[in-house]
């Protein structure tokens, strides 16, 4: 299927592993120059080494925090200067910690904001103007899925992350009229450094092996397994592509099945 990406500019957040490094990689196996940040910037340099040895596309690359505000207008100043405008963001971010409700702090409450939903309305803010003068654009945000069925002791996730479903629902009824589509996908439990990390806590707490935690996650996909990067990544790409153009305000759950609702 031809999506129409080559020679497309993409703003991928968080991609230096993880389900952001496999957007930003399949990104340029359609052709798409990448504007990537993230925190650790030896792996993102690396990784954008990577990505123009491979594929031939053009890569800029800067290390930020995108809980920092500045620093992403920044980046995507620098970005839409360099490739001449920007027709794709993709917002990714870690997960806040794993606690109970009334483990959390003011100060947690506030990091969670700051990580997983004011970075998405950041980068919105920052990309949409290129967009509405190309009138073509995408905005896809990744959330998780419990902006659907909320997991145990994920309570800052739970609470945020659904803030960004009214987010695109939002802004995709702003900016539809530009030619702007704007999207979530929601991953289910996936093989990431996260969800390790997330298992060794559960497993430290419970008493059980980090394996039997794994196991009692993959007894609720019917699928029987967690899903890989490279397929959120697919579902991330065709949503960004001109084959999507008319789907937009949605949440895409990548779940193999998990979420029980209707």
């Amino acid at each position: 299927m031809e999506l129409a990406l080559r020679n497309r500019v993409a703003v991928v957040s968080a991609s230096s592993q993880g389900i952001g490094r496999a957007i930003a990689m399949t990104l340029a196996e359609e052709g798409a120059h990448l504007a990537l940040c993230a925190r650790n910037s030896a792996v993102l340099g690396s990784l954008a080494h990577e990505i123009r040895e491979r594929h031939g596309v053009r890569v800029h690359a800067e290390a930020l925090d995108v809980r920092e505000s500045e620093a992403i207008m920044s980046f995507v100043s620098s970005a839409a200067s360099v490739f001449g405008g920007i027709d794709i963001c993709v917002t990714n971010a870690g997960g806040p910690p794993a606690k109970a409700f009334l483990a959390t702090t003011r100060a947690d409450w506030d990091d969670a904001f700051a990580l997983n939903l004011r970075s998405a309305v950041e980068f919105a803010k920052a990309c949409i103007p290129y967009m509405q003068r190309s009138g073509w654009g995408r905005i896809v945000t990744i959330s998780s899925i419990t902006v659907r069925q909320p997991q145990p002791d994920l309570v800052l996730s739970n609470a945020i992350r659904a803030g960004v479903m009214g987010l695109v629902r939002s802004l995709a009824n702003d900016f539809g009229k530009y030619g702007i589509t704007v999207n979530n996908v929601a991953p289910g439990y996936t093989a990431t450094e996260r969800v390790k990390q997330l298992a060794a806590q559960r497993a430290a707490a419970s008493g059980k092996s980090e394996s039997e935690i794994e196991q009692v996650w993959v007894n609720q996909i019917p699928v029987n397994r967690m899903g890989r990067p490279e397929e959120i990544a697919d579902a991330v790409v065709w949503l960004a592509s001109e084959r999507a153009s008319f789907v937009t305000g949605q949440t895409l759950l990548v779940d193999g099945g998990m979420y029980k609702g209707l």
